[in-house]
């Protein structure tokens, strides 16, 4: 699963920053080159098991653009050509888009019910391939917000080459790892509020139909903001064993 974060606008290159739709933060050397090697690093694992599916996964955040970021994600790497073709005349058939997710907690739990909509089962492992400065979220966060296995969950990090440092990193604590250990599920105040600014056509995901399994989990919002969901999941470790 790639967590995606702006949007390319599709023209001949990807390098360029003005070739894509950035927030102010989001300028600065190497960010849209980290962009495409998320997606370079991502079609290289997925090219490489044939198990596996790529989920592309960010919704419509911009109010100039109708694209969503994941379909973005998934052009870009179609025009580049680092999916292979399956059959020299079919797209990849392996990747696909998750357009609904706001946050990264959304990236996470949304793409696993996106993989059940699209294969008709829920993974038994998942690697996310994003921000390095954005592995503790992840691991420490997301993951265990979703009870998904340590054991089941890699995290492949790649930085901007000129902004990985001090800055990134603190900004990374205040704005997303702080927050988060505070608000488990991102649904009350600052991490619900920054959810509805980035969904400016009020789109909804369909995932109540596709993944009813998931429906206690998609609408657990605990008073208390740090209270872990406790009901029974599809990946609980019986469950995981049985499907591996």
């Amino acid at each position: 699963m790639v967590p995606c974060h702006a949007i390319w606008k599709g023209s001949d290159s990807w390098l360029n920053e003005d070739d894509w739709i950035l927030e102010s933060y989001q300028k600065g050397p190497g960010r849209v080159k980290a962009f495409y090697e998320h997606i370079a690093r991502s079609a290289e694992l997925a090219t490489n098991d044939p198990h596996s599916l790529l989920v592309f996964s960010g919704g419509q955040t911009k109010l100039v653009s109708s694209t969503t970021e994941g379909e973005s994600y998934l052009r870009l790497a179609q025009i580049a050509g680092i999916l292979p073709d399956q059959t020299h005349s079919l797209p990849f058939g392996r990747a696909t888009t998750e357009s609904y997710a706001m946050d990264s907690y959304q990236n996470l739990l949304f793409s696993i019910a996106r993989f059940h909509e699209f294969t008709g089962h829920f993974p038994t492992k998942i690697t996310v391939v994003g921000y390095e400065f954005k592995r503790p979220r992840f691991m420490e966060l997301h993951r265990t917000a979703l009870r998904w296995p340590e054991a089941k969950f890699e995290y492949l990090g790649v930085d901007p080459e000129h902004d990985s440092g001090t800055n990134a990193v603190e900004g990374e604590l205040q704005n997303g790892y702080l927050p988060y250990t505070q608000d488990k599920y991102g649904c009350h105040s600052t991490l619900l509020d920054k959810r509805r600014q980035r969904n400016p056509y009020s789109r909804f995901h369909p995932y109540y139909a596709s993944s009813p399994d998931l429906i206690p989990l998609l609408d657990w919002c605990p008073g208390d903001e740090s209270t872990l969901f406790e009901g029974p999941l599809p990946w609980d470790h019986s469950k995981i064993r049985q499907d591996t």
